[in-house]
């Protein structure tokens, strides 16, 4: 955790917001504090810290927050299903990430979206400057009156997400696999027309949900396929639970909510288009009610 991390309370009083620490003090009494923190978290613990990137109306770093919840006793890996964001043609299928001990590995046809993130980062980033939708589409958008709009805020804000839990795995191993594959996307060279662009992303087999089930499989989790997100979600579910004897490895499944704000509509499940998938998500749901 960052020294400059705060920890508090989320306070709003007599017009003003901040964070009350232990020891009284009104941390950022004076900043910009983004109004989806205190629908979802006022008078709640929470961590603070400034961002690098500024907010577009006083040209000051951005405060990110994010619940104060304790960290998962062990190692953890989490797969992450994100489901679809209805105004993205793009988005129809959702999306895969994956937690590596903490470390948060996303990959994507842009280039700049293939990274390693923080999990507060990826989860809770406020809808402010760069992250925000563009005031003028909702969407995103480039050089509005010389600024950019990503909509690219925390994504438990803009979707529900549905998490696979695996405890067990050699995370250092894992995260080895995936850092790697990093390092072969950015070395890769660019297509001079379209350099913001991945030049070897495929749909079917280098893209955010195959490059993830590659790796799994590399480490040695048997029977996973399919190529669209909640396709892939569902087959490692029952790939984890049938070869968690041979790796030592615990399974749970759960959900976090879309954290509802203005600036995102409801996400949406995606179907499962493989009918295996059907059947293999009714025999992993009964398993883990055992």
């Amino acid at each position: 955790m960052s020294e400059k991390t705060i920890r508090g309370i989320l306070r709003h009083s007599d017009s003003e917001t901040f964070v009350e620490g232990s020891d009284g003090e009104k941390y950022y009494k004076d900043r910009i504090i983004w109004d989806g923190y205190l629908s979802h978290w006022k008078d709640k613990r929470v961590f603070a810290r400034e961002l690098s990137q500024k907010d577009y109306m006083r040209e000051e770093p951005i405060i990110i927050m994010w619940p104060d919840d304790p960290d998962p006793a062990n190692p953890v890996v989490d797969l992450y299903y994100n489901e679809r964001l209805v105004k993205y043609r793009t988005s129809t299928f959702g999306h895969n990430a994956i937690s590596v001990n903490g470390e948060i590995f996303n990959f994507s046809h842009l280039l700049n979206e293939n990274e390693v993130i923080t999990s507060e980062e990826y989860f809770y980033r406020p809808a402010l400057g760069e992250f925000a939708p563009s005031p003028e589409s909702g969407m995103f958008e480039l050089d509005v009156d010389g600024r950019d709009y990503y909509d690219k805020f925390g994504r438990n804000f803009m979707r529900t997400i549905h998490v696979l839990r695996l405890t067990g795995i050699d995370t250092d191993k894992l995260a080895g696999i995936y850092h790697r594959e990093l390092k072969t996307i950015h070395s890769t060279p660019t297509d001079p027309k379209h350099p913001e662009k991945y030049r070897d992303f495929k749909f079917w087999n280098r893209s955010c949900a195959t490059i993830i089930r590659d790796g799994l499989i590399e480490y040695g989790i048997d029977n996973i396929s399919g190529f669209l997100p909640r396709d892939f979600f569902v087959s490692t579910l029952y790939g984890a639970l049938m070869s968690k004897e041979k790796l030592g490895i615990s399974v749970e499944l759960f959900t976090m909510p879309q954290l509802n704000v203005p600036e995102a509509s409801p996400s949406a499940m995606t179907p499962l288009l493989n009918p295996l998938n059907k059947n293999k998500l009714k025999k992993s749901l009964t398993l883990l009610a055992q």
